[in-house]
């Protein structure tokens, strides 16, 4: 996601910060570098112009250019306009009214509006502890009504029995009626897609609409589309009152475009971004969080929440309880390999990380893949059970029997212990300062850290 536009306005920044100081046709310069960015990551014309205008008034006031550091002060004026432009602060669903909150799922077909119910079903159920029922009103695709009542059994939600032959509005009631009974929190009405918007589409989400009352109108919006999408979100919000968007497919969209244009075109917040065909591959739009990945600043605190989701309790305990000895082993490195795939591989972690684009460019060129985790473990997975609780045992024989297991080379064995080792080393001194400056330095771009072991340590030498 964004991985086009973060490349180019980062070389734009680079050659900014280069510099001791800046005059204003530095200034300018860059600032039509950032606008052809903008416009060739699909951003709507109107939406990049407005952008670059406001930011250069700023970027050329004289507090700017008389700075220590002018360079800085441009690339956080960016930041703060970036994240401005995506709505400054997060907007969850809002679901504070008398039961069954009831949201209502728009978009054209093959948008994703299905299986997005059903993501969003999950995650109230699991993390908003909420009580929730699901009804299909799309009657004409084909197995439209089963797709959902499949997805449904899939997260343990429920959803409204199929009756044939009877048409959007009147399940629509129907499935209020149902979920007041029955005394759920939410409904969650997955309306009908069109191939291109058309009056009678909006006819009938606007009798829906009207029959049920939605606290939320989400438009689902396939991200890979681009400025296209930013077409079809206007045509619905000129016709439905729609109170958030939800972008589908932003694992695949490099550009990223129409996520920076949505907000402004349409003035609704982009609630949800959907990642990855899995129903647990919904996250919530930060906006702040996104600026800064965009220009290489990273997104800590969404790698702190991913890992607090993806990391046992007990193992994450067990470890401490080594490392407060200076110990660490090849099963508790096996182990910090699994967390990290767990949190969805080197791919996904890498963006989060400042500082690391060295480590994005080396997976780019296919240098490093998540590949190399599994080749990892399947190194330590070749080893004997004394071997990977002492791995000082290692000599010649043992190596070359371990990589023939694993069916990598014995060069790729000393790289991992050699990781291993600086990891180790790590952990004692970290028991020695008693804190976490050197776990801090660990995750940073120590030797033996992520950093360093993305940045340049050891998975290029591994086979892709």
């Amino acid at each position: 996601m964004f991985d086009t536009l973060s490349d180019r306005l980062g070389s734009v920044f680079d050659r900014l910060k280069g510099r001791g100081a800046l005059t204003e046709a530095d200034v300018r310069a860059a600032m039509r570098e950032v606008r052809v960015a903008l416009l060739e990551a699909d951003v709507a014309l109107a939406v990049a112009r407005s952008f670059v205008d406001s930011i250069t008034d700023k970027a050329i006031g004289q507090n700017v250019l008389r700075s220590v550091t002018p360079g800085q002060q441009v690339v956080k004026i960016v930041n703060d306009a970036l994240t401005e432009m995506l709505g400054a602060e997060a907007s969850d669903l809002n679901l504070e009214v008398a039961p069954p909150a009831v949201i209502m799922m728009v978009g054209l077909q093959g948008s994703g509006k299905t299986t997005t119910s059903a993501k969003i079903a999950k995650r109230l159920t699991e993390k908003g502890r909420k009580k929730v029922l699901m009804a299909s009103l799309d009657v004409n695709r084909p197995a439209a009504q089963e797709q959902l009542a499949v997805l449904g059994a899939q997260t343990g939600v429920a959803t409204l029995p199929i009756v044939t032959g009877q048409q959007p509005v009147d399940i629509a009631r129907r499935a209020l009626t149902a979920a007041k009974l029955q005394g759920y929190d939410v409904l969650i009405l997955d309306t009908a897609g069109r191939l291109h918007v058309d009056p009678a589409l909006m006819d009938e989400m606007r009798a829906v609409s009207q029959a049920s009352a939605p606290t939320e109108t989400l438009l689902v919006v396939d991200s890979l589309t681009g400025q296209d999408a930013v077409n079809v979100a206007k045509s619905f919000s000129d016709q439905v009152p729609l109170t958030g968007i939800v972008l589908t497919r932003m694992d695949g969209d490099a550009r990223g475009g129409a996520a920076l244009s949505m907000r402004a075109i349409t003035g609704k917040p982009i609630k949800f971004v959907g990642t990855g065909e899995k129903l647990d591959g919904l996250e919530l739009f930060h906006p702040s969080r996104v600026a800064g990945r965009i220009l290489g600043m990273g997104d800590v605190v969404s790698l702190v929440e991913r890992a607090a989701e993806s990391i046992q309790v007990e193992d994450a305990e067990a470890l401490a309880a080594k490392m407060q000895k200076g110990q660490f082993d090849m099963n508790d490195l096996r182990m910090q390999l699994k967390q990290m795939q767990n949190m969805g591989g080197l791919g996904a972690l890498v963006g989060m990380i400042p500082g690391m684009k060295k480590a994005q460019a080396a997976m780019a060129a296919g240098a490093v893949s998540d590949k190399t985790l599994v080749h990892m473990d399947a190194i330590i997975g070749s080893m004997t059970p004394k071997e990977r609780a002492k791995p000082e045992l290692l000599q010649a024989k043992r190596k070359i029997r371990i990589a023939k297991g694993s069916g990598l080379t014995v060069q790729e064995v000393n790289k991992l212990l050699k990781m291993h080792q600086e990891m180790a080393t790590a952990m004692k001194k970290l028991k020695k300062m008693g804190g976490l400056k050197a776990l801090m330095g660990m995750m940073g771009g120590g030797a033996g850290g992520l950093g360093g072991m993305l940045g340049g340590g050891m998975p290029p030498g591994f086979k892709k």
